[in-house]
């Protein structure tokens, strides 16, 4: 299982969290959705796109054009080889080191009082953004991200939420959310198994999820729950020297 998360990572996770604006320069996946979250507006290094310093230059150039930072998203899959080393030595800045889990879909489909719907709500969307809504007035294209995909958006009691993507064997666990007030009461436990629950349901074998290194308490509510770290990627991003 870890080999399989390992090498397939970076296209999962751009699979689930779509941007609606993609292109392909050499094997280099350069995503953009208005700067709303780095996943989608990265790049992503599938491929050697041969003289790697021309194609960061283009790269620049393109997310220059666009009114944004360049932005890499770096896994153990990331081509060529050493490109980490290459961005850094440009004046990359580390960001974000992000640690993906994963567990195999083998307990129990109790919903637990969690409904499960194809679309997001009005008020799933309102929650989950005044958890984790970063970008001021750009709600309409976070959802336009959010339903790029088909996906399942768990609801629990006005104040929990969660996303499950259905991806073949694996489903992405994405968008966990629990209002400040509603915290260590076990909701955000109980979002995430009806979500396996549905995963298995859509014929998952196994799921997986990405949350960022620094984030503790999440990290040991997803091992309690039986997910273990087995892969993780990092984002390095041009860094912008004063004038």
């Amino acid at each position: 299982m870890t080999r399989r998360l390992e090498t397939r990572l970076g296209e999962l996770v751009a699979e689930a969290w779509p941007a609606p604006s993609a292109q392909d320069i050499g094997g280099w996946l350069l995503r953009h959705a208005g700067g709303v979250t780095k996943r989608a507006n990265s790049v992503l290094p599938l491929r050697d796109p041969g003289d790697v310093d021309v194609a960061v230059e283009s790269v620049e150039r393109c997310y220059a054009a666009l009114g944004l930072p360049a932005v890499f998203s770096l896994d153990a899959g990331a081509r060529p080889e050493g490109l980490d080393a290459v961005l850094e030595g440009r004046g990359y800045e580390l960001v974000d080191p992000t640690i993906a889990m994963a567990t195999a879909l083998d307990g129990p489909c109790d919903r637990d009082g969690v409904e499960i719907a194809e679309t997001p709500s009005q008020e799933w969307l309102d929650l989950w953004w005044s958890v984790d809504g970063r970008y001021d007035h750009q709600l309409p294209m976070a959802e336009r991200i959010l339903t790029g995909v088909r996906a399942g958006y768990a609801f629990l009691d006005g104040a929990a939420v969660g996303r499950g993507v259905p991806q073949g064997e694996w489903l992405g666990v994405y968008a966990m959310a629990v209002a400040p007030a509603a915290r260590r009461r076990g909701l955000g436990r109980r979002v995430l198994r009806s979500l396996l629950g549905w995963g298995r349901e859509q014929g998952c074998e196994r799921a997986y999820l990405v949350v960022v290194e620094r984030n503790a308490p999440a990290r040991a509510m997803y091992e309690a729950e039986g997910f273990a770290p087995v892969a993780g990627y990092h984002y390095r991003v041009k860094s912008v020297t004063p004038e």
